[in-house]
């Protein structure tokens, strides 16, 4: 039997299983992926989340990804432009983008390293349950049929989470989708910082990743989200057009990769615990693309529901105050940042009421 099982093994479950790991639990790590492999992903990690990364003994990894440091973030709206100021006194601004490929590899195998035992290509298919308690689960690789329990499984498996779906975590504050984004890769743009452009009816941002790529997402109200998809290549092109100092050097490039888009970016908090089972990540708190905030959430939760459950099993408290208390420390620091980027779907914001905003997403985002 295992103290925990970890349905998820990216950015959100990874971490948590690493750090149970190193807490002596004996964790096991499920996956539906192999790894290295890629997922739709906004790929940004602000300075908060470096700092975990940092913490975590794993940044090195990261840098000798071949995935440059990004010392700035420059806001442009229309011929207006500015940068968050910094919130964490002397310390340099350093953020990274790198590719998931890359990233959840690095996650992955620091969970192992630290005890925890990684199943990959391992579906979840039901979970077990006693007197209405999540006591384990049940699934297999291909067709074998396997069982698994634990003290406590955790649900780090996205927003469509099987977990979540299986306890009926309860929903709260939802805001449906409201906007829609394609990205794809380019090559010859020698981008050196962050850039994210407003404009009336759409937004683009461009950030450089591993191996010299430069990321540029486009998007716009998610009832453009059809008439884009018929012509991906066309509209994103046009797209990049309403933000010319961007678009200017895009022909000076090449593109590299396919086109990937979605317009499901909804918004939500899910009650993250329950009776044998807790959430983590997308699967307990969602928020559109538009903020890049979903790594470095899914980092700064990944640590307090480890510390919770540690508090739990050691008996410091009981485990359900602790998973409270879990739950009440994210949705005190996410709520600001949850308001900010809800508050950029509703339409056109004036640059006087953006910029102090963002002003406050800095010193939100510095809890993190």
């Amino acid at each position: 039997m295992y103290d925990a099982i970890v349905v998820g093994a990216r950015c959100a479950g990874s971490p948590t299983a690493m750090l149970l790991a190193r807490q002596g639990y004996r964790v096991l790590l499920l996956d539906k992926s192999s790894f290295p492999s890629d997922i739709m992903s906004t790929h940004f990690i602000h300075p908060p989340g470096v700092d975990h990364l940092r913490r975590w003994g794993v940044l090195d990894a990261v840098r000798a990804s071949n995935c440059p440091p990004i010392p700035k973030v420059n806001l442009h709206f229309g011929d207006l432009a500015f940068s968050p100021p910094a919130v964490n006194g002397a310390a340099p601004y350093e953020a990274y983008c790198p590719r998931r490929t890359v990233l959840d590899k690095i996650l992955v195998d620091a969970a192992v390293a630290a005890g925890a035992e990684l199943r990959e290509s391992f579906s979840v298919r039901e979970l077990a349950t006693e007197s209405g308690c999540v006591m384990g689960v049940r699934g297999g690789i291909g067709s074998t049929p396997v069982s698994e329990r634990a003290r406590i499984v955790i649900g780090a498996d996205g927003m469509r989470s099987t977990v979540a779906r299986a306890v009926k975590a309860p929903t709260y504050r939802e805001i449906p989708s409201a906007t829609f984004a394609y990205y794809t890769y380019w090559s010859g743009l020698d981008l050196q910082e962050g850039e994210i452009y407003f404009g009336e009816d759409s937004g683009a941002l461009a950030f450089p990743t591993n191996d010299g790529l430069t990321c540029i997402p486009v998007g716009g109200p998610s009832e453009g989200f059809h008439a884009f998809r018929s012509d991906i290549e066309g509209n994103y092109l046009q797209a990049l057009t309403a933000f010319p100092k961007l678009a200017e050097r895009v022909p000076d490039g090449k593109r590299e990769e396919r086109f990937i888009g979605t317009a499901d970016m909804p918004n939500f908090f899910r009650k993250p615990y329950g009776p044998g089972w807790a959430l983590v990540g997308d699967a307990g708190y969602h928020k559109d693309f538009v903020t890049g905030l979903g790594i470095t959430d899914a980092f700064r939760d990944a640590e307090l529901l480890a510390q919770a459950i540690d508090d739990g099993f050691a008996g410091r408290r009981p485990l359900e105050e602790a998973l409270a208390s879990y739950e009440q420390q994210r949705n005190e620091i996410a709520t600001p940042l949850y308001e900010l980027t809800t508050s950029l779907l509703s339409g056109p914001v004036e640059l006087a009421h953006l910029a102090p905003q963002f002003v406050g997403f800095g010193l939100a985002l510095a809890r993190c």
